[in-house]
């Protein structure tokens, strides 16, 4: 019997799955923390997965 395997992940051609990044701005606040923004992949929205499409490329009618 073959083991039971899972279907591919639809990890993101784009971000390769690291969708949401921390950049830091360099420099502090008035608290000595270090300020930060975040960087969401524009392709899969920070979500790290992409979306089937229903249509398929190359294909002719």
């Amino acid at each position: 019997m073959t083991p039971r395997t899972r279907p591919p992940s639809r990890i993101c051609p784009n971000c390769d799955g690291f969708a949401s990044a921390a950049i830091t701005l360099g420099d502090r606040d008035r608290h000595g923390h270090l300020r930060t923004i975040t960087a969401n992949c524009p392709a899969c929205h920070g979500t790290g997965i992409s979306r089937r499409s229903t249509a398929r490329e190359g294909v002719r009618a």
